[in-house]
């Protein structure tokens, strides 16, 4: 199979390492494409995000890259954007100016009138928040967070769906939720609805295997197989924050596609088009 991957985050942003440092990783990987996407939130930026005034300069080392390592990877351009209602939003218009490869569009954040609540802080801080803006409310926020991310593909235009159910990156040490509950079930199913009717790709993320957050791919093993139900293509990423983790668990995410259905695994081409292979 072609190895790829497209969730990478390089030192511009919260990552570990450089971009070289990764491509010359991959390339002992035996990686054929690699694509960056670094944590954007143009125009604006936040702590963990592409610098406002680095953005330019991100886009030319990734594109010199490009030509440096001609004919032994190939190497693409992408940002994950976030989605933040009326400030950000992943959209290939609005980054028109770095033209770039793909798009990850992706929901971090959710915003209320108490405050901010990040869906992947750490388990302590998350619990602190759910209280202090949701009065202990898990439910809330969780439908709160899905309801975002089906308005980020009603507003959007980008390639890739980032880990679809972060949400559940706390649920085993907080209990927020069941998911096998009524409620949870109806909104993953209204999700992939959604993700359907955008036409975007949805990756299978590892990176919680790698960080040790979760036992488990994003998204779960039924919202995979709603997903396979509606003809919603798939991708492997391993929203690699460290080089050493570039293709963690690539085995576990190959196993979930096959067993939720998939006999076909997507990728995307210098061309920008999005070519199958099958799974071995």
């Amino acid at each position: 199979m072609i190895k790829t991957n497209y969730h990478t985050h390089t030192d511009f942003c919260d990552g570990n390492n450089t971009a070289e440092e990764l491509v010359i990783e991959a390339i002992e990987r035996k990686f054929d494409i690699l694509g960056f996407s670094s944590h954007s939130m143009y125009p604006f930026s936040g702590s963990w995000h592409i610098q406002a005034k680095n953005f330019d300069d991100y886009v030319k080392e990734i594109r010199s890259l490009q030509k440096k390592y001609e004919g032994r990877i190939k190497i693409l351009c992408g940002f994950e954007a976030d989605y933040i209602p009326l400030i950000t939003k992943p959209d290939f218009d609005a980054y028109k100016k770095f033209q770039p490869d793909y798009l990850i569009g992706s929901v971090h954040y959710i915003f209320t009138k108490k405050g901010r609540l990040a869906v992947d802080y750490g388990a302590e801080q998350l619990k602190e928040k759910i209280s202090a803006l949701y009065d202990g409310n898990a439910k809330k926020m969780t439908q709160e967070y899905f309801a975002l991310e089906r308005k980020m593909l009603q507003e959007g235009r980008f390639t890739i769906i980032g880990h679809a159910d972060l949400v559940r990156k706390n649920n085993a040490k907080l209990n927020m939720f069941n998911e096998k509950s009524h409620w949870y079930r109806n909104e993953i199913r209204k999700t992939a609805d959604a993700i359907q009717k955008a036409g975007v790709i949805a990756e299978i993320n590892t990176g919680a295997i790698a960080r040790g957050t979760m036992d488990d791919t994003y998204p779960s093993e039924e919202f995979l197989w709603l997903l396979n139900k509606r003809n919603v293509p798939v991708i492997i990423s391993s929203d690699c924050h460290n080089k050493e983790y570039l293709d963690a668990a690539f085995d576990r995410a190959l196993y979930a596609a096959k067993n939720a259905g998939y006999r076909e695994i997507a990728f995307i081409s210098e061309e920008k088009k999005v070519v199958f292979q099958p799974i071995n």
